[in-house]
């Protein structure tokens, strides 16, 4: 099982060699020469050994001139680092890092010739996140000082490092290498050997379905990317992401996954082996998913696939008043949104109490962003006066767009398109803002399938970004453009995506989560480390098991299980351990106890 180390004696490793002078290691190198450390950076490049130290000299002169270092601590720094391309130059180190390309044959070379130059008591780390750190260490002359050192790209910024265990490392090694981490500045978490660890393990998996929804053409590569950011708060979209890695790293490391897992999810989607076979992987060399303006820039620049921008040409139905059937936080949410962007609103529920208790919701979220200088007090009192409660739906006779944000039941729903077919004048936009559940089976309840689309926000609807618009095979074309020119006109940005289970966001999410859940039930990792290690190696505004807690287990068991029946993927059944929580009541936060126990409110 994964643990958190907390070793805070000084380590006995002041002597560090790096093999391999890519971007990871002269990530590391920057680190250990901060850290006072003498440091011996080794490729057999001498290309790669000048941009390591122009890269160090570059990143020390940015710290005096922001006052993080004086003159003399940047000299004395520069002075602990010299470069080689001879491996005898590690022969006096006390810890070995290599961080060569990913490949077994060239890191086995490389512990076995440093077996020849290095002192027996030497720990030998590999960087590796995809291949076996036993097989590698069962293959070196002394396998008890063997073992996995993961850092994160960046290496500098990122807090995470992994310490990997094989059965054959002796305790002192991995003691000695989490002192240093700990000394470094770093998280350091312990894991067993397993490709892909905690963080990967979990991360390559999102991002292999991301490239598979990609290549079947589900949505374009901008829309996912802008859905898990916006949708997510990731830093970064997974395609971006592939490129950023590397998109034949990310082969490799699923490779790895699926040697050991056999889960159809971790098989490298087909469009991994295209890219990576055509050299085009990633932002090293200047086209993967995207188009970059040179190799190893971050700069996308236009290609063949790049959206056009401007108006798609398709009229649009004029709308000026908007319909909110609901009277939950989904719809006062929603209306707010629509009120605040000067649309007149009828917020409509089963009563007059409920519709009043959602209005004055709404009062208290506008007097909450005033408060916080968000919006004035003017603003908010005339958003306020544009929305109009209602204790029917009869209200909805005049609206130009009725958006349907009930209980997350199909039959329910199917209820109330019936209802807003009857009320709704002849040419209205009817939109449902289901996370899971089919949009063509709220479309068919009505006698006008072709104005039915789906409109799923984001909860809370008034601060998150994203919208994603769902087609059906009968969504007419003017529907699906006025759609998208109100969501500009709410300041959303919009993604398109088919009428499948999950859309973007949710069926790319919730595997992870689900990933996540699996990794606990097998003993492999920790609620706490596993939280963690998508927090700070991955970037995540939250844990998993924090996420899931905070969404409702109920709910995350209800969209596993319309992606399981959807998909029919054996690796999307949802884990047995969230199935035995939400039968016993534990739903997360809302009942005060879910993967974690909460105070009562």
């Amino acid at each position: 099982m994964a643990t958190p180390l907390s070793h805070t004696s000084p380590s006995t490793l002041r002597t560090v060699a790096v093999v391999g002078l890519g971007t990871m290691g002269t990530g590391i190198t920057e680190i250990l020469t901060r850290a006072g450390r003498q440091v011996v950076g080794i490729d057999i490049s001498e290309a790669a050994a000048v941009r390591a130290v122009a890269a160090l000299e570059a990143s020390t002169a940015r710290a005096v001139e922001r006052g993080r270092l004086t003159e003399r601590e940047r000299e004395d720094l520069l002075a602990r680092f010299r470069t080689s391309t001879d491996l005898h130059e590690a022969a006096d180190a006390d810890l070995v890092i290599e961080v060569a390309p990913e490949s077994y044959e060239i890191k086995h070379q490389i512990i076995r010739a440093l077996d020849a130059v290095v002192r027996p008591e030497t720990i030998l780390a590999t960087g590796t996140n995809a291949l076996s750190v036993t097989r590698l260490a069962a293959d070196s002359a002394r396998p008890e000082r063997v073992l996995g050192l993961h850092f994160f790209n960046p290496a500098p910024a990122m807090k995470l490092v992994e310490v990997v265990s094989s059965v054959l490392t002796a305790p002192q090694a991995v003691a000695a290498v989490t002192d240093l981490a700990v000394e470094l500045g770093k998280e350091p978490v312990a894991v067993g050997d397993r490709p892909g660890f905690v963080a990967d393990g979990l991360l390559f998996g999102y991002l292999n379905q991301a490239a598979a929804m990609y290549e079947a053409r589900y949505a374009s590569r901008e829309d996912i990317d802008a859905a898990m950011r916006l949708g997510c708060g990731l830093p970064m979209g997974p395609l971006a992401l592939l490129d950023l890695i590397g998109v034949d790293t990310a082969r490799t490391v699923l490779e790895a996954m699926y040697t050991e897992s056999r889960d159809r999810l971790h098989a490298p989607a087909p469009v991994l082996k295209q890219l990576s076979e055509a050299g085009l992987t990633g932002r090293k060399t200047g086209r993967g998913f995207y188009s970059y303006e040179a190799p190893g820039s971050a700069t996308v620049v236009p290609d063949a696939l790049t959206p056009l921008s401007g108006a798609s040409g398709t009229p649009c139905r004029t709308v000026r008043s908007v319909g909110v059937a609901g009277s939950g936080t989904m719809a006062s949410g929603i209306a707010e949104v629509f009120a605040k962007a000067g649309y007149e609103v009828v917020l409509a529920a089963r009563s007059d109490e409920k519709a009043q208790t959602a209005k004055a919701r709404i009062g208290k979220s506008l007097a909450r962003s005033v408060d916080k200088g968000r919006l004035t007090a003017e603003a908010a009192a005339q958003a306020l006066d544009r929305i109009t409660a209602a204790g029917s739906y009869d209200a909805f006779a005049d609206v130009e767009l009725a958006v349907e944000a009930v209980a997350e039941d199909l039959e329910i729903k199917q209820q109330l398109f019936a209802a807003l077919d009857k009320v709704c004048k002849p040419g209205a936009v009817l939109a449902t803002t289901t996370s899971s559940l089919p949009v063509i089976a709220c479309a068919r309840a009505t006698s006008r399938p072709e104005d039915v689309i789906g409109m799923h926000f984001f909860n809370p609807a008034p601060a998150m970004k994203l919208v994603e618009v769902v087609r059906t095979v009968l969504t007419a074309d003017d529907v699906h453009s006025t759609v998208r020119e109100v969501c500009g006109r709410i300041k959303k940005h919009a993604v398109d995506c088919g009428d499948r289970a999950g859309f973007i966001v949710n069926a790319l999410l919730f595997p992870y989560l689900n990933n996540a859940i699996k990794m606990v039930e097998e003993h492999y990792a920790s609620l706490d480390d596993i939280d963690a290690a998508m927090k700070l190696g991955g970037g995540y505004p939250m844990g998993p098991f924090e996420l899931l807690d905070v969404v409702g287990l109920d709910v995350s068991l209800a969209i596993e299980q319309v992606l399981h029946r959807e998909f029919r993927d054996p690796g999307l059944a949802p884990a047995p351990l969230l199935e035995h929580l939400v039968a016993a009541g534990c739903l997360g936060r809302k009942t005060g106890r879910g993967f974690r126990e909460y105070a009562r409110r």
